[in-house]
């Protein structure tokens, strides 16, 4: 057996919680098994820090439910929301989706956390470059997915191929340190780079492999004149000693000697922390595990409905749901699914955020490509923290 699951098999319900297994096996036997109900998912609390969740995953719940005999209402992907908010509404038979959850969470859990991720960094380093460098700390099988979601949430570029590719950008990297200790020098290995590499790739030379890094990123300068790019430091932790000292350094080096061009990218386990340190200092971050392993946002689904009447477990507000928000103030609550067009507090009439988006098992909801769900995602995130500064919180 192969370890990676296929598609065929997580539709099957083979990657499902036995639980839900066996709940079939009851619910057939009691000729229950179509009871149709309404299902929610929605965050009770978000990771520590955090104060909004960015929705993805949604095209592959949609292909999770595709053919089934379920109708599916939800906030478009990219969709900035926040808890106590259900971002997906699914009903029908109970036994068209029973064994489906485990999976659909796992999806959304996953997504929505690398996303949520994404946008919180890219909204730290706002112009700077944020580059997408996980892979090597993630399953390879899960490396498109991660990096697509990352790319939603706001990164600017990804450094895997194949993930480059799935969302039509061009693959973004440097070079390894292996380069450089196979060729036993650096600035050798940046003028092999340049000699054997398209001349369309940014010429980047990583600068903390042998020497101390300012004069690396001299020689580099020197080497290269105005072809230079950039400059790489993934200096290790043991060597840094003051990090954002280190990169000022480089900068004053580089800049006394007319190389003012040469941007400076920094890497190496960053995370918000320590983005926010160098934001003045570095030009662009290559950041890996702080996005490939981002907490997961932790979707529930619930029953909220039993053959179309209100019905669910203590702790949980029972019936349809809808989230409207008012395109004015941007104010936005959770009103019943019954509810007809209400009209927020400053007069304009609010919009309901959960849309239709399969019919019968057949997606009617709008695609839209990784590009523009980058922009959207960026868009709602910028107009959050703007408002966040008018209310001064």
């Amino acid at each position: 057996m192969d370890p990676i699951p296929s598609w065929e098999e997580i539709r099957r319900g083979d990657t499902t919680d036995v639980y839900f297994r066996r709940t079939m096996e009851v619910l057939r036997k009691a000729g229950k098994d179509r009871v149709r109900v309404k299902a929610e998912a929605f965050v009770k609390c978000f990771p520590a820090g955090y104060d909004y969740g960015i929705v993805a995953g949604m095209e592959e719940v949609f292909t999770l439910f595709s053919g089934r005999e379920v109708d599916v209402r939800a906030m478009e992907e990219g969709s900035l929301f926040f808890t106590g908010e259900p971002v997906l509404s699914i009903e029908g038979p109970y036994g068209a989706f029973c064994e489906m959850e485990t999976a659909m969470l796992g999806i959304l859990c996953q997504a929505s956390g690398v996303a949520t991720k994404a946008s919180r960094i890219k909204h730290l380093a706002g112009e700077k470059t944020v580059l997408s460098f996980g892979a090597r700390r993630m399953h390879p099988a899960l490396s498109t997915i991660i990096d697509r979601n990352a790319f939603i949430g706001g990164v600017d570029s990804v450094s895997v191929i194949r993930s480059a590719e799935f969302l039509g950008e061009s693959p973004v990297g440097t070079m390894p340190h292996a380069l450089i200790l196979v060729l036993g020098d650096t600035v050798a290995a940046l003028r092999a780079f340049d000699d054997a590499v398209d001349p369309a790739v940014p010429r980047v030379c990583l600068i903390d492999t042998l020497q101390d890094e300012k004069f690396e990123a001299i020689r580099a300068a020197k080497a290269l004149g105005k072809r230079l790019a950039a400059v790489r430091l993934d200096t290790p932790a043991s060597r840094r000693g003051n990090f954002r000292r280190l990169i000022q350094e480089v900068r004053w080096e580089l800049d006394l000697r007319g190389f003012d061009h040469v941007r400076i990218l920094a890497s190496g386990g960053l995370g918000e922390e320590e983005i926010r340190d160098l934001l003045d200092v570095a030009d662009g971050f290559g950041v890996g595990t702080c996005i490939s392993n981002a907490p997961t946002i932790d979707f529930a689904l619930d029953i909220v409905e039993v053959e179309g009447a209100p019905f669910a477990k203590r702790g949980k507000d029972s019936g349809g749901k809808q989230v409207v928000s008012c395109p004015s103030c941007s104010s936005r609550k959770v009103v019943p699914a019954s509810v007809d067009s209400p009209r927020c507090a400053c007069g304009a009439g609010m919009e309901g955020l959960l849309l239709q988006a399969m019919k019968r098992g057949e997606v009617c909801a709008a695609r839209r490509s990784p590009r523009e769900l980058r922009k959207r995602v960026l868009d709602q995130v910028a107009r959050f923290h703007s408002r966040k500064e008018k209310e001064g919180r």
